[in-house]
């Protein structure tokens, strides 16, 4: 299958250098090669010789740059926090010769724990998400519900055994070998009652209890999944003034599969909570990717009130998205939404679902998902910026 992903990273290196994250096997290696490998020198430190040799001589750097052929435009450093210490020179060679650099990585924890140069605005930040409902032909949903975004999971004969493939080497490799975690068992109980919530406000009592740990260890936690990129925190929208609303954040894994396989999910039923749940985290990354990948500068957020009132999405200050997995709306699924258009903040209000006719109501736009996504990605939805 022919997959052509919406991230261009000629267009992104135009403009500055780049740090490029994005979690294990999201493809970031594949992209570089099929779009950056006539026209950058390619530095992986994956590979064994060049990482010792630079581990243990950083300034060599500028010497294998020179050395390269000089239609080569841009210099790409893979996993650059194997070498934190590279930054200092990348940061040199940007002030003194306006070289241009990709840096990508799959965890910004190493990076940031040590105080690594982050260039301070030398290098903007982008992510590669996994596959999007545009990147992929003949998109199937009930597949992509249940096996993820994974390229290698999604396109496989056999996407439980690269899952649970995946998950093996989250733990080993990016838990164990770099020393995130001193106690793995906990971790790994912690990783199942975490899936289980995914989509949850947080409750750090609660989930440390169901793990065993203290709550203190349930924040610490989820601060290695943020900074391993397996996980995303959705920060409430806490501006509304005729009901008060709830300040407590929710927690995503950052593709359905991982979290059906954290789970133990075996099967998806399409009348099931589950199912439901599947469908707006699914919105959701297609949001999430959508606000990246466009380089918006709009907050995705949620909105819940005291009085249970809640909105799955928001974006910005101007768009609001209700997320249902039904093939029949009707009025009460709308009651979120309502209460939230009187506070007066915001201009587009969407409630998208699997129900194919569209109807426009009070300013309430009842629509299919994918003419939801189609006009999404063609940057039909939100205002300009």
């Amino acid at each position: 299958m022919n997959i052509r992903r919406i991230l261009q990273l000629e267009e992104l290196l135009k403009k500055k250098s780049f740090f490029l994250f994005g979690p294990r096997s999201t493809g970031k290696s594949f992209l570089i090669d099929q779009q950056l490998q006539s026209t950058a020198m390619i530095i992986d430190l994956l590979q064994s010789d060049l990482f010792l040799r630079l581990s243990a001589h950083p300034s060599e750097l500028e010497g294998m740059i020179d050395s390269y052929p000089k239609n080569k435009k841009w210099i790409v450093i893979d996993e650059i926090q194997k070498i934190p210490a590279l930054l200092d020179e990348v940061h040199r060679l940007i002030e003194r010769k306006g070289l241009r650099f990709l840096l990508t990585g799959s965890s910004a924890r190493k990076l940031k724990r040590g105080q690594a140069n982050l260039l301070a605005g030398r290098a903007w930040t982008a992510y590669l998400f996994p596959l999007c409902w545009s990147e992929i032909p003949d998109f199937n949903l009930s597949r992509y519900l249940r096996y993820g975004g994974l390229p290698n999971v999604y396109l496989s004969t056999q996407p439980n055994e690269e899952l649970s493939a995946y998950i093996s080497t989250y733990i080993q490799e990016e838990i164990r070998a770099e020393g995130l975690i001193r106690r793995l068992p906990p971790f790994s109980r912690f990783l199942k009652v975490a899936a289980l919530s995914s989509g949850n406000m947080i409750n750090f009592a609660q989930i440390g209890s169901d793990a065993e740990v203290s709550a203190s260890t349930v924040r610490e936690y989820y601060s290695v999944l943020e900074d391993t990129l397996v996980g995303y925190t959705l920060e409430p929208w806490v501006a509304s003034k005729k009901r008060k609303a709830i300040q407590t954040a929710k927690f995503y894994f950052f593709d359905s599969g991982v979290t059906h396989t954290l789970t133990g999910t075996q099967s998806l039923d399409r009348n099931s909570d589950l199912y439901g749940k599947s469908f707006e985290q699914f919105i959701g990354m297609e949001l999430r990717a959508y606000l990246n990948y466009r380089r918006k500068a709009d907050a995705l957020t949620y909105w819940r009130s005291r009085q249970e009132y809640e909105v799955d999405y928001l974006i910005g200050d101007h768009t609001a998205i209700e997320v249902k997995a039904t093939t029949n709306v009707t009025n009460k699924h709308l009651k979120g939404l309502r209460a939230l258009s009187e506070e007066k903040n915001f201009k587009h209000f969407f409630i998208v679902s699997q129900d194919k006719l569209k109807v426009r109501t009070n300013g309430m736009i009842k629509i299919h998902w994918k003419e939801f996504l189609d006009s999404l990605w063609k940057d039909e939805l939100f205002p300009k910026n």
